[in-house]
């Protein structure tokens, strides 16, 4: 009797480590089956395909500079100055960047999309526009310059791409729409840059330079500027619009610098005018070049007579479009071709009047 009931509880104790070994084990899960993915959407396959175009256009920049390790500066070394994004402008190896991008180098590198890395020399560079051309020591061939669009037909809402290095992560690929247009930005020389394109494409250190591109894959700006305390994208992005670009890139290939006109006068401080005179809207014309274009277009500066002082002529217009400041007049003449003539709506003694001036290039 003893035994049946020994075995009877050995029987019972294996049935029950039998069950608890079973529910504590866990069953075995199998991998779900992958469902078969159908054609991506046309918009996805449009921003794919533009990236794949447009990622051979553009390239990463690495600069240096040269800095002495002793006092007297007989022992110099190059160290890492910055890097930035730039993109293919043609055939013979022009690279478009911003000219923050390369200030202050001694020497810049090129790494094209397909990983090969080559010395590039400075050629010109525009800082009131934060624009500035390189160029490789050997182009390689087979370049493929990026496609060119206009940014005076932009509208806001148009989709757009943003393709760069940001910190160091080459050929990164951002996608947004244009935000607003006609914004103004400071320039590394402080002078504004007017007609900018605003994004919310993720913009951050290392996009510097590099394309912003319509939903065709056509340059419509080059990136420039983020708005943000963090120094990190914050959805606020700017670039210099691409009618810009092109026509200070093919002047900077030409003469290594922007050719601007010379108006042939010296505007006057606008806090001293408002001293002097009290709030005025325009510019007033100071110290007038003798033999200049504004002094044969007729232009009267500042008359001082013993404590007595004389406004100048105030311009508040050019061709019809009216301008409050320096910076205003200087992007309303710049626009248009040397040699032409510019119409200037002008203040003189509290009467109206319109004077032809003649732009002609600056001298050195």
């Amino acid at each position: 009797m003893r035994k049946s009931i020994l075995v009877l509880g050995l029987l019972a104790i294996g049935l029950i480590a039998a069950w608890c070994g079973h529910a504590l084990t866990p069953p075995m899960v199998r991998p779900r089956a992958v469902e078969p993915r159908g054609p991506l959407p046309d918009w996805e396959q449009a921003s794919i395909r533009r990236f794949k175009e447009a990622a051979p256009s553009v390239v990463y920049i690495t600069t240096t500079e040269e800095r002495s390790r002793d006092f007297f500066g007989l022992d110099v070394v190059e160290v890492p100055a910055g890097s930035g994004t730039g993109l293919i402008w043609n055939e013979q190896g022009h690279v478009v960047t911003n000219f923050h991008v390369i200030k202050g180098a001694t020497r810049a590198y090129i790494t094209l999309a397909d990983g090969s890395r080559h010395e590039a020399s400075y050629v010109g560079g525009a800082p009131d526009k934060d624009l500035a051309v390189l160029q490789l020591v050997k182009a390689p061939p087979k370049l493929r310059p990026i496609p060119l669009g206009s940014s005076a037909d932009l509208q806001v809402g148009q989709a757009v791409l943003a393709i760069g290095n940001p910190f160091g992560l080459d050929q990164t690929l951002t996608t947004g729409v244009v935000s607003a247009l006609g914004r103004e930005i400071q320039s590394v020389t402080r002078r504004r840059i007017a007609g900018v394109i605003q994004t919310d494409a993720a913009i951050n250190p290392g996009n510097s330079g590099g394309p912003l591109l319509d939903s065709a894959g056509r340059l419509i700006g080059v990136n420039t500027a983020i708005q943000s305390p963090s120094g990190a994208s914050a959805g606020i992005g700017f670039a210099v619009p691409v009618d810009t670009v092109n026509r200070v890139v093919p002047q900077l290939i030409a003469r290594g610098k922007l050719e601007r006109p010379d108006l042939g006068f010296e505007p006057v401080d606008p806090r001293l005018v408002e001293r002097a005179f009290g709030p005025q809207k325009g510019v007033m014309v100071g110290k007038v070049a003798r033999g200049g274009a504004a002094a044969r277009a007729g232009l009267q500066g500042v008359i001082v007579e013993g404590r007595r002082v004389f406004p100048g002529d105030l311009i508040q217009g050019v061709d019809g479009r009216s301008v409050q400041d320096w910076d205003a007049l200087l992007d309303a003449v710049e626009a248009l071709p040397l040699g032409s003539s510019v119409g200037l709506e002008v203040q003189r003694e509290g009467r109206s009047r319109k004077v032809s001036l003649r732009l002609e290039a600056a001298r050195d």
